[in-house]
């Protein structure tokens, strides 16, 4: 139980001193730094799971960085933060979805790799919450596949559903740090495509709709 009080004063130190009034999840930047909070939150199954999707996840992405220059792991740990500690979840395959979220996207691992190491059910999720390929490399033809993606969402299941809103919840708690031309682009189409997703999640709702009043300038 002292892991979890701590996991939790972390939390709650976080959302004082964080300029922005949402909750942010920032605790987790390592593996190493993660494993003792999940184990005293999840099965030692579930994490003997995420041990290997985490394993996976920094073998797949390499040296990536995110556009802001860190590792690219600490954005899956936020997301993975956001399921455990915000969300409540505990299905070992939407948490090893969300490590391992970009991996096709961004990287040369197929979803027959995912398939292989972790089953069908994860490599299923995965697949909802990737961008299909763009036909066409002008901005045009990007932002219509990404609109298409992103409507696309309306038919996924829930536990892809989960997966997406976690990633986006990373992306977009601390839009503040970005470029203003980008806040105001990622604002409107968070509004428009992922708050109706949230629409009756019981954390993903309530978090949405504050972040949303946060960011209202940006309308």
């Amino acid at each position: 139980m002292g892991v979890l009080r701590e996991v939790t004063a972390l939390a709650v130190s976080r959302v004082i001193e964080d300029p922005c009034g949402v909750e942010i999840f920032t605790s987790w930047r390592t593996w190493d730094d993660t494993r003792p909070a999940l184990a005293a939150l999840l099965s030692a199954e579930t994490v003997d799971v995420l041990d290997r999707a985490a394993a996976a996840a920094i073998r797949w992405h390499g040296p990536q960085q995110r556009p802001t220059g860190v590792p690219y792991l600490e954005h899956l740990l936020e997301a993975l933060e956001v399921l455990v500690r915000g969300a409540g979840v505990t299905d070992p395959h939407v948490l090893a979805a969300v490590l391992l979220h970009d991996v096709v996207e961004d990287t040369a691992t197929t979803l027959g790799d995912i398939e292989r190491e972790f089953g069908p059910v994860v490599a299923e999720l995965v697949d909802w919450v990737t961008k299909p390929p763009v036909d066409g490399q002008g901005r045009t033809a990007k932002r219509a596949a990404k609109t298409t993606y992103l409507r696309r969402l309306r038919e996924a299941p829930q536990p892809a559903i989960q997966v997406k809103l976690a990633d986006r919840a990373s992306n977009v708690q601390r839009l503040f740090q970005m470029p203003p031309d980008f806040q105001r682009r990622y604002y409107a189409e968070t509004v428009t495509y992922l708050l109706p997703l949230a629409a009756g999640e019981p954390f993903f709702g309530p978090w949405y709709d504050s972040w949303r009043r946060e960011f209202a300038h940006l309308a």
